[in-house]
């Protein structure tokens, strides 16, 4: 009889640590040239601030069911950036759960649209913090969606942004780097 029990309990720990079995695994978004809290490397920052302006490589995975398109953004809520915008991309195809390093500006997945940025144009435009204003947060966020296409242009703001695609919102996750000089 302890025999069964024990390995009644044993399945039952097995479970618990399958997310998919007991209510499914959160969404999780990371990159594999910096890791969630630490500093964004050089070659990701803009030319301004001694960089090269590639979008970091990225990844998801426990996508929620019924995603039919991904969007992604990265805004800096620095006080002194007041939430500007870095990078907004919508209509990011259900099968894609990654984005190589400098994909934006030409190597984006077919029917993934970039829109405009705080700079002022469209793709990724990488930290250039003031000097002197200490290291700024940079949340890189891809939201899965319910809906296979947006139809979002112009300048939004990160509030503009999110209320657009709150309707269609399954789930999103969060990850961060650090810049300052």
């Amino acid at each position: 009889m302890k025999k069964g029990i024990l390995a009644i309990v044993v399945v039952l720990l097995a479970l618990m640590g399958q997310g998919d079995l007991c209510g499914g695994a959160k969404m999780k978004l990371y990159s594999t040239a910096f890791r969630d809290g630490e500093r964004i490397p050089l070659k990701y920052v803009m030319p301004g601030a001694g960089g090269e302006n590639l979008s970091p490589p990225l990844k998801w995975e426990n996508v929620p069911e019924g995603t039919r398109s991904f969007a992604l953004s990265c805004h800096d809520p620095h006080p002194i950036a007041r939430n500007w915008v870095h990078w907004l991309v919508i209509n990011i195809p259900a099968s894609v759960h990654a984005l190589a390093e400098g994909a934006s500006g030409g190597g984006m997945p077919p029917g993934a649209i970039e829109l405009v940025n705080s700079f002022g144009f469209a793709g990724y435009g990488g930290p250039q913090p003031p000097p002197g204003t200490g290291d700024h947060p940079y949340v890189f966020t891809v939201y899965a969606l319910k809906v296979k296409e947006l139809n979002l242009s112009g300048h939004l703001s990160i509030a503009q942004f999110r209320e657009a695609l709150a309707p269609y919102l399954l789930e999103e996750a969060t990850f961060t780097g650090y810049f300052g000089r």
